[in-house]
């Protein structure tokens, strides 16, 4: 079953204010981010597990140049971790869902792979 448009998937930084908009804010990376509280950051549920590995995240390192292999290395790590798809499939069947991230580069982070990969929820 795919998302339908009112189960949406948005993304957004976690160092912006929550909105009523957001619907569920779920955190995708694996390190909590520096200077934020839980209550702050207004974080329903923190899927560290779905993050990219510690050695994906370091090996990339936010750098444009590396992003196409990256996408491909992370979608590979996100087919052999089905427990985490589920459970953020879950959250979207409920409604709309925030993911949020910490990186600076809003064009390349793993939101943004999930967002962009509609096969995770079939």
């Amino acid at each position: 079953m795919q998302p339908s448009e009112n189960h949406s998937i948005k993304i957004k930084r976690v160092y912006e204010l929550p909105d009523q908009h957001d619907g569920r804010r779920i955190l995708v990376d694996r390190l909590w981010p520096r200077g934020l509280t839980k209550e702050k950051a207004g974080i329903d549920l923190w899927l560290k597990e779905i993050a990219p590995s510690t050695e994906l995240r370091k090996w990339f390192d936010h750098d444009p140049g590396r992003w196409e292999e990256f996408k491909d290395q992370y979608l590979a790590e996100l087919k052999d971790n089905r427990e985490q798809i589920r459970l953020l499939k879950q959250e979207l069947d409920k409604g709309i869902v925030t993911l949020v991230y910490a990186a600076k580069d809003e064009e390349h982070n793993q939101a943004i792979v999930i967002q962009e990969n509609d096969w995770l929820f079939r």
